[in-house]
């Protein structure tokens, strides 16, 4: 699954200015339900419910925060990267300034699961957080995220 397929080019937020994990999934929620139609109290309560069960923040700066909705009828990605790092209690201890939300349909199951670790493995890949932190504009970093690399290839 090409993560253009779940990012559209207006769901990429360059320089998210946020001070806190909670105003990040905040902000996060109400430019999700912008894109989606869909209730921000609604995905932010389904975001906190999800990181109460422990913490999406994988390590070396990144978070995929994620859910799933019962209305929502495609998998819908958003990526934000932090203007200042903040502490998202990441496996690894350290702060997130990258951050890739994804809400999925209640009943996608392993295609959820495919897109977590698709995510996972893009934004872990030194190379591309580099690039993704140097990115200053929403068009440079949605062009990083979507380009189809076979290093990248699910």
């Amino acid at each position: 699954m090409p993560l253009s397929d779940l990012l559209a080019p207006n769901a990429v937020f360059p320089s998210l200015k946020v001070t806190n994990k909670k105003q990040a999934i905040q902000e996060l929620s109400a430019h999700a339900a912008t894109l989606t139609g869909h209730d921000e109290r609604e995905i932010f309560e389904t975001l906190l419910r999800r990181e109460r069960l422990g913490s999406t923040g994988v390590g070396g700066g990144v978070a995929i925060p994620h859910g799933k909705l019962p209305k929502i009828d495609r998998i819908v990605g958003l990526f934000a990267r932090l203007d200042a790092p903040v502490d998202f209690e990441s496996l690894d201890g350290e702060p997130v300034d990258l951050i890739f939300l994804l809400l999925a349909p209640e009943a996608a199951g392993a295609d959820h699961l495919k897109a977590l670790a698709r995510i996972a493995r893009l934004l872990r890949d030194p190379e591309v957080a580099k690039k993704l932190r140097g990115a200053r504009d929403a068009n440079a970093a949605y062009a990083l995220l979507t380009v189809p690399a076979a290093s990248n290839a699910a």
